[in-house]
């Protein structure tokens, strides 16, 4: 496993473009009661402080849900937040996914070198160099790639988190509602299915979004995270590659995010 380290950020925030912001799911209740309605509010910010993005048929590629009675897809109200509503009355672990379509995006020079360098796109930043693009601006095509954990019922070990298949998808390989704070949670990240190494994974609790906890992925694409505080929290990573043809940008990024809550002790209560 990958080792990760504890560092404490004070990012300067330019005025970057929503393409370069994380955008993930946040149910209103993470730890509802059996039968239910969570309304699954799509967000889009920075150090876990986002705006709404209301329910877009134009932006879906996929909406989902995964429980112990299979896949279903997530239905909401066009233009609203939540973008959607789901009951659900088996107990365990629902694993909500959303997948956007491709959208594109022209950015600044200096905006994008930034981005490229506090996601860790490392090897972009050095190609872009090979190029003699790094003075030039970016055309670029993104897509979300975003997943919550939401728990029902009494935690148990068996209801973990699932594979859905996004493009570029983290997977919790504990569920992280069977563990407290101080315990290990390992993380995969895949990009189409296959394990994907050498990529920043940040972790953030939302009290305290500035403490994050950063790690590459190992030659399997996992890293291993202790979480050391109770609270919501937002595990999340970029990929980047060369736009195919066609798609007429320059380069392709795939935005990937998981959120949860870790509680207060492995019996599951809720922390405060």
């Amino acid at each position: 496993m990958a080792t990760v380290r504890l560092v404490a950020l004070a990012l300067v925030l330019s005025a970057a473009p929503l393409a370069a912001h994380d955008m993930w799911i946040e149910p209103s209740s993470f730890v509802p009661e059996t039968g239910k309605v969570v309304g699954l509010r799509l967000r889009v910010g920075q150090d876990f402080l986002g705006d709404p993005i209301p329910r877009d048929p134009e932006l879906i590629d996929q909406f989902i849900s995964v429980d112990s009675s299979g896949r279903k897809p997530v239905y909401g109200r066009d233009g609203t937040d939540p973008a959607g509503l789901v009951r659900v009355t088996d107990p365990g672990v629902v694993v909500f996914g959303y997948q956007s379509r491709p959208k594109p995006i022209v950015l600044p020079a200096t905006t994008f070198n930034q981005y490229l360098k506090e996601e860790g796109l490392d090897a972009i930043a050095e190609l872009r160099e090979r190029r003699h693009q790094t003075s030039s601006d970016a055309r670029e095509v993104f897509e979300r790639c975003a997943k919550s954990l939401v728990r029902y019922g009494t935690p148990a070990d068996a209801q973990a988190d699932r594979v859905l298949g996004l493009t570029l998808e983290l997977v919790a390989e504990r569920n992280p509602y069977t563990l407290h704070a101080g315990q290990d949670l390992p993380v995969s990240l895949t990009y189409q299915g296959l394990p994907l190494p050498g990529a920043l994974v940040v972790a953030m609790n939302r009290a305290k979004p500035m403490a994050k906890i950063m790690a590459r992925t190992d030659s399997k694409g996992r890293v291993t995270f202790r979480l050391p505080e109770d609270g919501v929290w937002l595990i999340k990573a970029v990929h980047m590659i060369p736009a195919p043809d066609g798609t007429n940008a320059d380069w392709a990024s795939f935005w990937g995010s998981l959120t949860f809550e870790l509680k207060s002790s492995a019996t599951g209560v809720a922390a405060k």
